[in-house]
């Protein structure tokens, strides 16, 4: 499944967010805001059981989640997706992956992985920016995978078709999230209209 969340909020800041005079400190609380608005969106078939409960004026039955939910950015610019979606889900786990590619081979390396326990039974939620041709993703996704995450959810600010028709293609079981679906990739991979580099605007190195 393939969502784009055109929420009016979500479009007016991501707008501010593509300018290129925004700056390292607007476009890293954007990104932030942006994350929570998403966050809300993706968490609405999240499993929940009910409890019973005693309010100040009765008992009653409520509800609550039934699943622990794990965040795994994608290093490093999967890291300014984390916050806002803690704060919407305060009990979440966080995992974290680095991938390189071995220029010779061409194949995905991992540099650093850290995973909290019991990934298969929880929902993952594999996080980055920018799905842009899709090679980053569907390696994470393979990696979660391999540690026993069985119910994954990819969520990205802007995306590529190119970058969805890949993870589609290798990963039709998880359900891909987006604020904008762009227009497509340029000659060396960037997301046309896009936002430029995302980890080197979230953190100023560039």
């Amino acid at each position: 499944m393939l969502e784009v969340l055109n929420h009016p909020l979500i479009t007016h800041k991501l707008t501010q967010m593509r300018m290129k005079e925004t700056t390292t400190k607007d476009f890293r609380e954007l990104l932030d805001e942006i994350a929570e608005l998403m966050a809300y969106e993706v968490c609405r078939d999240l499993p929940v059981k009910p409890i019973d409960i005693e309010t100040p004026m009765a008992k009653c039955v409520g509800y609550e989640l039934s699943k622990e939910v794990v965040i795994v950015p994608i290093l490093r610019a999967g890291i300014g997706l984390l916050d806002g979606i803690r704060r919407l889900v305060p009990t979440a786990k966080v995992g974290f992956i680095g991938l390189y590619r071995n220029e010779e081979t061409l194949e995905p390396v991992e540099y650093f992985a850290k995973f909290p326990k019991n990934l298969d039974q929880a929902i993952t939620m594999v996080v980055d920016p920018m799905l842009a041709t899709g090679g980053s993703a569907c390696d994470a996704i393979s990696m979660v995978k391999k540690r026993g995450a069985n119910n994954i959810k990819l969520v990205c600010l802007v995306g590529a078709p190119e970058g969805v028709k890949a993870v589609q293609e290798k990963h039709p079981d998880v359900d891909i999230y987006l604020a904008a679906l762009d227009e497509c990739l340029n000659d060396i991979g960037y997301i046309v209209p896009g936002l430029g580099d995302a980890g080197d605007r979230i953190f100023g190195t560039k």
